[in-house]
């Protein structure tokens, strides 16, 4: 009557032990989930859908020069001149 209640005790302790690392594998994903470490398909630099970069078909080189731009970094006819050498002239 021992034996099968220790063999019981062995399969409980390893049920316990997977839950229990299931449910922290669950919460890591959450927190990367809601705070944005999840690509979901990008590079790691922000520019995967919902960033708005790649959905729309812009390179990051594209985007990045659209903020020096912006930012007065660039007069236009850099600008014009990069945009010719990335093949975005359009």
């Amino acid at each position: 009557m021992m034996g099968g209640y220790g063999s019981m005790m062995s399969w409980t302790w390893l049920f316990w032990a997977l839950l229990i690392v299931g449910i922290v594998l669950l919460v890591i994903l959450a927190v990367r989930f809601f705070s944005g470490g999840i690509n979901r398909g990008g590079t790691g630099r922000g520019d995967g859908p919902g960033t708005g970069g790649s959905a729309r078909g812009v390179s990051a080189a594209r985007r990045i020069l659209d903020e020096r731009y912006a930012k007065g970094e660039l007069s236009t006819e850099e600008y014009r001149d990069r945009l010719k050498v990335l093949g975005d002239d359009t």
